[in-house]
C-alpha cells in the first residue's frame, strides 16, 4: 500500500521588503487557534506514525536499552546552602524528580561539616523534607517543568516556578515549609529565575513582553496583592535580553541587560531601602561584560569579566568608588589578562575565592585564585583541577558563598557524569559521585578522539568523533553527524546513555565544532554569525566530506542531525548538498528564520538580530539571509529521507516553521524518499516533559537514523 501525506492548501501570501517580494503559499499554517491547522497537524502525526510503524521494534529497544542502563531510583550529591543540604531524588516508575532537604550541622568541623550526609539511592533518609515532589505538581497535567526554586535565608519559605504547558511561562506560588501549606501569594506568567530578598520579605522575578523578550524585573511583597509589585527596572529596547540574580554574598542585586555584543549591568544595595539601581558600565561603551560584585580589603568592588580590548574576554577588577566616571578616566586593575589562546567564559566568587571559567583547545574547565591580594603584587597564581582524559568538560555547578570546597562537574564522551569537591585550602579533588550506568557498560569498548576537517578557505574545524573500538577503519560503517554552529554555544564532551545505542548497533558519531559555536573562542563565534553565517554551513558539509573519506564511514550511508539553529543547519545542508545524506533529523528546526526575524512582534525575533543582522533595516542582510534561509531555497532536487520533530507549544521555534517547509519540501524533491513532519502536541522547545516521555522521543529519532541507514541490530 502506497502511503499518501496529508496534502496542504496554497493559500498565497505576500512578503515585500527591499524591493523584493517572496509569495509563501503555507503562512496560513501559522493560525494555531485555527482547527484546520490542528487537524493538518495531527493528519501529518497520522502520517508519520504510518510510514515509520515499522520501526516502531527498534524504538522499544532503543527505549528498554536506555531504560534498562538507567539507575531509575537515584538522587543527586546533596548541595549546601546556607543550614541545610539540598538534592533531588527520583523513583523507579515516576517521571519527575522530588526536591528535598536535610538539615547540616555546624560542629566546628569544618572538613566534616561541608561533607555531604551520607544518602542512598532508594533508602529513606532520616529527618528529610520534601520541598516539592514533581510527579505530585504533574498529576492530571499535560507538562511539567521548573523554571526557578529558591528559599528563603531561614529556610523557612519555598518559592518555585512552574510551567504546565511547554510555553516557558511560569506560575510562581511560596510553601510555607513549616507548615506545607501554600501561600496565598500566585504571580502568573513569569519568567526563568526567581530569587528572595535577604529578609525573605520580597521575591524578585522577571516578566517578559508579547514577544517573549525578558524586559521587566519586579518585587513582590508577601501578603500584598500581585497588581502592587513594584518594577525595579523595564527595558525597552527590544534587541536587549534582561535578567537578575543576586550577588554570591547576597548583599547586592544585580540585574544584567543585553545582547550577543554589548551589555549593561546595574546593582540595587538590597541593605539600603532608599536605594536605586546603580549602572555599572553604560551600554553606550559598547562593551560586553559581567560583574559581580565583592567586598575586598573593605572596599565594594566590581569582578568584571569583560571584552573591552580583549576579543576573548579577561578579568579585571573595578572599585564601586570609579563609578560615574569616564570610561577613559576610571581605575580597571588586571586580574586574568588576556589570551588569544583561552577564552574567559564568566567568573564567580566564594567568600575566600575567585572561581573562573575558562575555554583552551576547545575545553572548558575552571581556574581558581585565592581573594587576597587579589588585584595586586601579592595575587597568587591560579590553580586548574586537572584530569586525564584529553576530551573532558569540567564546570562549576554551584558552590556556597561560605563553602570552604566548591562542587564542580565533570564529565567526557565515555565518563558518566561525575560530581567532585574541589578543596580550595589543599587542591584535593574529592569524588563524591559518578552517575551509574547499568547493564555492565564499559567505556574500554568505546573510542572519542579528536580530529579536524579543513573547509573549503583553509579553517581547520574541529570534529570529535565517537565509535566502538572494534571497528576497522575499512569505509564501511554507518555514521551520523550532528552540528550546531550558532550563538557560541559550544558541543562540549558529555556523557549520553542514550548514544550507547547508536554506538552498539556499529554508528560513528561525529560532532562538527563548526564556526558559529564558541569551542575556538570569540573569534570562531564571529566568523559564523551575520554576514559570516555561511561558513556555518559550509563547514558541516566539509566535515561530512571527512567523515566520508576518513575511512571510517561508508559516503553512502551518514545522516545528518541538528536542533532548533542546528535545525537551520539541517535545512541549509540538504539545500546545499542533498546527495551526501541518507537521512536528516531536524529537530525544533528554525527554518523559517528569515520571515521569523522580518518581524518584530513574533517570539524573539529582536533579538535574533545580533546574531543574524536586521533583515528588517538592512538590504544586504535581507539578501544575505535569503540566500540561505532554508524555506526559501528549496529547489528542485532528491532530497533523502527527512523528518522534522516540533512541539505545538514551543516559543522559541514557532511549530509552523517545520509544517511550512515540510510542506513546501514535499513539492520540490524529486526522489521518493519520505519527508515527515512529527509533532509534539503537548510539549516545549525541548519536546514532552517527564523523562519517559523524553525517552520515548529520543527512541523515536534515533530509530529513524538507524533504520535509514540500515544499522537496526546490536553488534555481537
Amino acid at each position: 500500500m502506497t502511503l499518501t501525506p496529508p496534502p496542504a492548501k496554497k493559500v498565497p501570501t505576500e512578503r515585500t521588503h527591499h524591493g523584493h517580494t517572496f509569495v509563501d503559499h503555507y503562512e496560513w499554517l501559522r493560525d494555531r487557534d485555527s482547527a484546520e491547522v490542528k487537524a493538518h497537524l495531527e493528519a501529518e502525526n497520522a502520517y508519520t506514525d504510518a510510514v515509520t510503524a515499522g520501526q516502531e521494534p527498534l524504538r522499544q529497544a532503543i527505549f528498554d536499552e536506555i531504560k534498562k542502563r538507567t539507575q531509575e531510583t537515584d538522587l543527586s550529591v546533596p548541595g549546601r546552602k546556607d543550614q541545610w543540604w539540598y538534592y533531588s531524588r527520583t523513583v523507579e516508575g515516576q517521571a519527575y524528580a522530588i526536591h528535598c532537604r536535610v538539615a547540616a550541622r555546624d560542629t566546628g568541623d569544618q572538613a566534616a561539616d561541608w561533607t555531604p550526609p551520607a544518602v542512598e539511592a532508594g533508602r529513606p533518609v532520616d529527618g528529610e523534607q520534601v520541598l516539592l515532589d514533581g510527579n505530585a505538581e504533574a498529576e492530571g497535567k499535560p507538562f511539567f517543568s521548573l523554571g526557578g526554586a529558591a528559599v528563603t535565608l531561614d529556610g523557612n519559605l519555598y518559592a518555585y516556578a512552574a510551567d504546565y504547558a511547554g510555553d516557558e511561562r511560569f506560575t510562581l506560588r511560596v510553601k510555607d515549609l513549616s507548615t506545607g501549606e501554600l501561600l496565598p501569594d500566585v504571580v502568573e506568567n513569569v519568567f526563568y529565575g526567581i530569587a528572595f530578598s535577604p529578609d525573605g520579605r520580597r521575591l524578585f522575578y522577571t516578566v517578559v513582553d508579547d514577544s517573549w523578550r525578558p524586559y521587566q524585573v519586579k518585587a513582590h511583597t508577601l501578603g500584598t496583592p500581585v497588581e502592587d509589585d513594584v518594577v525595579l527596572y523595564q527595558e525597552d529596547d527590544v534587541a536587549m535580553w534582561t535578567g537578575f540574580e543576586l550577588s554570591a554574598d547576597r548583599m547586592s542585586l544585580v540585574v544584567s541587560i543585553g545582547c550577543s555584543e554589548y551589555s549593561e549591568t546595574r546593582v540595587l544595595d538590597l541593605a539600603d531601602p532608599a536605594a536605586e539601581l546603580l549602572t555599572v558600565i553604560p551600554r553606550d561603551a559598547r562593551i560586553l561584560y559581567e560583574a559581580e560584585p565583592v567586598t575586598l580589603d573593605g572596599e565594594r568592588q566590581f569582578i568584571l569579566t569583560h571584552n573591552r580590548n580583549a576579543v576573548n574576554s579577561m578579568v579585571s577588577l573595578l572599585p564601586a568608588s570609579q563609578l560615574g566616571r569616564p570610561l577613559e578616566d576610571q581605575r580597571w586593575t588586571t586580574v586574568i589578562a588576556h589570551d588569544d589562546e583561552v577564552r574567559v567564559n564568566g567568573a564567580a566568587v566564594t567568600k575566600t575565592h575567585l572561581l573562573v571559567s575558562v575555554r583552551k583547545d576547545t575545553i572548558e574547565t575552571v581556574r581558581l585564585l585565592p581573594l587576597e591580594g587579589l588585584g595586586t603584587d601579592r595575587q597568587q597564581e591560579a590553580a586548574e583541577p586537572r584530569f586525564d582524559e584529553e576530551l573532558f568538560t569540567c564546570h562549576l555547578s554551584g558552590s556556597d558563598y561560605e563553602s570552604p570546597q566548591i562542587r564542580l562537574g565533570y564529565t567526557s564522551f565515555l565518563t558518566p557524569p561525575r560530581v567532585y569537591d574541589y578543596v580550595l585550602a589543599t587542591g584535593e579533588l574529592l569524588l563524591r559521585k559518578e552517575t551509574p550506568v547499568l547493564g555492565g557498560y564499559d567505556p574500554e569498548r568505546y573510542v572519542a578522539e579528536r580530529a579536524w576537517a579543513t573547509a573549503s578557505d583553509g579553517t581547520r574545524i574541529p570534529l570529535s568523533v565517537i565509535r566502538r573500538a572494534e571497528l576497522a577503519q575499512d569505509g564501511s560503517h554507518p555514521a551520523v553527524i550532528y552540528g550546531y554552529g550558532s550563538y557560541e554555544v559550544s558541543m562540549d564532551p558529555a556523557f549520553a546513555v542514550a548514544r550507547l545505542s547508536l554506538l552498539d548497533r556499529g554508528i560513528i558519531f561525529v560532532i562538527a565544532h563548526i564556526r558559529g559555536g564558541g569551542e575556538l573562542g570569540r573569534p570562531w563565534y564571529d566568523a559564523g554569525k551575520k554576514l559570516n553565517k555561511k561558513n556555518t554551513f559550509t563547514d558541516f558539509v566539509d566535515a561530512t566530506d571527512w567523515l566520508a573519506s576518513s575511512g571510517w564511514a561508508d559516503p553512502a550511508r551518514i545522516a545528518a542531525m541538528g536542533g532548533s539553529a542546528g535545525g537551520l543547519l539541517m535545512g541549509a545542508v540538504a539545500n546545499l548538498a542533498p546527495g551526501k545524506y541518507a537521512a536528516i533529523l531536524a529537530q525544533v528546526p528554525f527554518v523559517d528564520a528569515l520571515t521569523t526575524i522580518l518581524d518584530p512582534d513574533l517570539p524573539l525575533s529582536a533579538l535574533e538580530w545580533e546574531e543574524w543582522g536586521n533583515p528588517i533595516v538592512d538590504p544586504e542582510v535581507y539578501e544575505y539571509m535569503r540566500s540561505y534561509t532554508p524555506y526559501e531555497n528549496l529547489r528542485p532536487a532528491a532530497y533523502p529521507r527527512i523528518a522534522a520533530v516540533t512541539s505545538f507549544n514551543d516559543t522559541r521555534v514557532l511549530y509552523v516553521e517545520p509544517a511550512k517547509w515540510v510542506a513546501a519540501l514535499r513539492e520540490v524533491t524529486t526522489g521518493g524518499a519520505p519527508v515527515l513532519l512529527r509533532t509534539e502536541m503537548d510539549g516545549g522547545h525541548g519536546g514532552a516533559s517527564g523523562r519517559y516521555e523524553q525517552w520515548k522521543n529520543r527512541a523515536w529519532d534515533y530509530a529513524f537514523l538507524a533504520d535509514a541507514l540500515g544499522a537496526t541490530e546490536l553488534l555481537r
